[in-house]
């Protein structure tokens, strides 16, 4: 976490646990999808240009039906891991076929938000590790959680979407490019 001195106004870097520094500046929109009328149950990045370090999606609005699952150039093949909290109950499930990120309550429409890092997506030496972080709302109850994904491919990412979760009008899909 970079932290910045109140008296000369300079950053410092801390990178706790080995994890890198990213600054304020470093997020650059690459594109952005605004539901509209009636829904929507894929969204679509495609041409992700290739000339950042990382990716990150956000997510913003309410979801109804099927969990949503996330592609990575047209493939959901990953081993995915979930662990969540509703304020009283903690649980964690694990899939070895399907990139979920939480979406909350098949059965009920769950306004909320998910953060979504695609980690080294251009690198074609190593496997895709994503991680979504999320929490959602359910009336006054609901959950919060994270979700970690590996994709078992080299290939750079070319694009990704999410499909099998209607997403109501007015939900917003940001995707930054990080330096």
């Amino acid at each position: 976490m970079a932290i910045r001195s109140l008296k000369t106004g300079q950053f410092s870097r801390s990178a706790l646990v080995g994890n890198p520094v990213i600054m304020p500046g470093s997020y650059e929109s690459i594109a952005t999808v605004t539901v509209g009328a009636g829904g929507g149950s894929s969204i679509s990045f495609t041409s992700i240009p290739q000339t950042y370090s990382h990716l990150q999606l956000r997510i913003g609005g309410t979801a109804n039906g099927a969990d949503a699952t996330l592609q990575l150039n047209g493939s959901s093949n990953s081993w995915c891991h979930i662990l969540r909290g509703d304020g009283s109950v903690a649980s964690t499930e694990q899939y070895s076929i399907y990139s979920l990120i939480d979406a909350g309550n098949a059965s009920t429409s769950a306004p909320g938000v998910w953060v979504i890092d695609i980690l080294d997506y251009t690198n074609t030496n190593k496997n895709k590790t994503v991680r979504t972080l999320f929490g959602y709302d359910y009336n006054g109850s609901g959950r919060v959680g994270m979700v970690s994904n590996l994709f078992n491919t080299t290939s750079a990412i070319t694009s990704l979407s999410l499909t099998g979760r209607t997403w109501s009008q007015y939900s917003t899909f940001a995707l930054y490019g990080v330096n």
